[in-house]
Order: structure tokens, then sequence, then C-alpha cells
């Protein structure tokens, strides 16, 4: 592995990713929207950035050609298949044999084996609903994406994500097939190890074509499993 393309470099997460490639050496290009470049400035010329909205077909073609992996936030924005549309960029235009690394959250099922709670049930209706309403945000398009990836003969690997807090590194997250799994009770992984996770994906090919849950390794739930 030697050149990454970061699709949604600008955010919380795209920024962790891009310092955790860098301090892999790897040679990293980013893709964000225009007006979100300059949240980018602090790595300077340490990477080469192509402005533009993340599901521009064009866009994505040039920022992929040549890279060996392709890390990409998911993001469900709006109400025109903003999510399906990144996703189905990049596996149209990345390089045959490049590993796909794809975010989303827990409510994104592959096999239909998942067990979620009556919290995480309501909040996806709920704020699914209300999103859609206000045509803020359509979690139907980030399912919709992801089954796209789960269809496709790439190499791909999609990182479903628990809560999210700020904080220290606590190391590597540990991760299991199906929430539900004792081992992902806590539901709470650090932004910054979420980021680990998926640049770790990269080279780990264990995690090819796996939708792998995961929680912060120093959780209850994941120290209680040993």
């Amino acid at each position: 592995m030697t050149k990454v393309c970061i699709i949604g470099a600008s955010g919380k997460l795209g920024q962790y990713m891009v310092r955790h490639a860098l301090d892999k050496g790897y040679e990293v290009v980013g893709v964000c929207r225009e007006e979100s470049v300059s949240k980018l400035d602090r790595f300077g010329e340490r990477i080469q950035v192509f402005p533009g909205r993340t599901d521009d077909r064009e866009i994505i073609r040039k920022a992929v050609a040549g890279c060996d992996g392709v890390l990409t936030v998911l993001v469900p924005w709006g109400v025109e298949d903003y999510a399906s549309g990144t996703a189905q960029a990049v596996l149209d235009f990345a390089e045959p044999a490049a590993r796909l690394i794809f975010s989303c959250g827990w409510h994104i099922t592959r096999d239909g084996k998942d067990v979620y709670s009556w919290k995480l049930r309501t909040f996806v209706k709920l704020f699914g609903t209300i999103a859609r309403a206000f045509r803020f945000a359509d979690l139907n398009d980030q399912v919709e994406a992801c089954r796209r990836i789960f269809d496709s003969d790439t190499k791909w690997t999609v990182v479903r994500g628990s809560d999210l807090e700020e904080g220290e590194s606590q190391g590597l997250p540990v991760w299991s097939r199906h929430v539900g799994d004792p081992i992902l009770a806590s539901n709470l992984t650090r932004r910054i190890d979420f980021a680990l996770f998926m640049v770790g994906a990269l080279e780990n090919e264990d995690l090819i074509q796996e939708a792998p849950a995961i929680v912060g390794c120093q959780t209850s739930s994941a120290l209680a499993a040993g």
C-alpha cells in the first residue's frame, strides 16, 4: 500500500484518517467539498486535495486513479442519493485491485442477523423520518449504498461504527460480525480510533468482503470479552 484516497477528508473522521495515513507513510489524496478545503490546510503540501462533491463522478475518477486504497465516508446528506452516488463512483472508478474501505453506522446490516436494541431502532426510525421530511438526510440512501457495495466483487470492507466520542486514542477497536454480540454492548468508540480501524483495514486481508461492527477496545464489553 503506497497511495490512498480519502473521500470526505475534511470531516472529523476524514481528518483523523488523513493523519493516520500520513503517519503510516502513505501518499494521500483527499476529496472534499470546495467550501471545506481550508479544514485541510494544516496538512499543507503533504496531501493532494480534489475539491468537489463526493458524488461527483468526474472528481472521483480523477482522485482514485493510481490509488492502492480508497477510504470513503458514506454520508447520506440530502435526498438526492448522495451516499449511493458516492459509493457507485468509487466502485466504478477505483483501480481493479484497490482495497475499498467504507464507513457507516450500526443500522446497516449485511445478512439480517444483527440484533438491535429498542433505543437504536427508535432513534433510526425517528431520525430517519424527520431528516427526510426536512430534506436533511436519507438513511435509506446509506442502506442502498451498502447494498451496492455488498453486491460488488471488489475488495471492499464496510466498517460499521458505534456511537462516537472524542478523546485520545485507546488503540485499535475490536469488532464482531453482528450487532447484538456481547463484545459490542458498550456501543462506544473514540472517533480517532474509528479512523485508525479504517486505515488499518487497508492492509488487513481478513476484512475483505466483511462488514465489521466495531467498539472501543477499552470499553467494558470489550474488556469483559477478553
